[in-house]
């Protein structure tokens, strides 16, 4: 949640060249971060009752959310790679920032949705 957070923060005061990057990003960051802290409040406050299907939709959205964040970790990627002038070296290095972070946090998703997949399994 931190790491989404920080590129949700990194995406909004940095400056993509092509706004549907930009818009696609944010989505996925602000969409993960919300889903992500309503299923740990869910779980939390006990309301999965020990049910299997949880588990299969903490499966699923974690996937899923893998999914996301690595389509938007590739074109932050690509959108960095292809600013031009106009842009200053602060601006560069804030994508680079989002980038990084947005790969920490695919990797993370990746991580929690194999584990997820295994404790499905063997439900």
């Amino acid at each position: 949640m931190v790491f989404g957070g920080l590129v949700w923060i990194l995406i909004s005061s940095s400056l993509v060249p092509i706004a549907l990057v930009q818009g696609w990003v944010m989505f996925v960051s602000v969409f993960c971060f919300v889903a992500t802290t309503t299923l740990l409040i869910l779980y939390i406050i006990g309301a999965h009752g020990g049910e299997t299907s949880w588990i299969a939709l903490d499966a699923a959205y974690h996937c899923i959310a893998a999914m996301f964040y690595l389509s938007a970790s590739v074109l932050e990627a690509l959108a960095t790679i292809h600013m031009q002038e106009g842009f200053t070296f602060k601006h560069y290095h804030e994508n680079i920032s989002a980038v990084v972070f947005a790969y920490v946090v695919t990797l993370l998703y990746v991580i929690h949705a194999l584990y997820s997949l295994i404790r499905w399994k063997s439900s």
